[in-house]
């Protein structure tokens, strides 16, 4: 599993924008949403399984899209099932940690 990744400081906080790799540059629909998997907003460093698991820890504030990505999320106790959302299909999940 690859991750691209990238992070930010957001009111002194870490923010943490992770996507499955290969959903980099895509863009999904379904009825009146859209999203863009951009390379501006979910970074282009490129980052295997065990980085991905340490930055998701240590963040604050994550935007996640894709199924290796939310799994892997779920998986570390990092939001719930009942907050991921899908767009054609595609999971995308917000967490904000208190």
């Amino acid at each position: 599993m690859r991750f691209s990744v990238k992070i930010t400081e957001y009111q002194k906080n870490l923010m943490l924008n992770i996507c499955d790799a290969e959903l980099l540059g895509k863009i999904i629909s379904e009825n009146e949403l859209t999203m863009k998997i951009s390379e501006s907003y979910y970074g282009n460093e490129i980052i295997e399984i065990d980085e991905a698991k340490k930055l998701l820890e240590s963040s604050n504030i994550i935007n996640m899209v894709g199924k290796d990505t939310i799994s892997l999320s779920l998986e570390l106790g990092i939001g719930s099932e009942n907050g991921v959302k899908k767009i054609s299909g595609v999971p995308f999940l917000i967490v904000f940690k208190m």
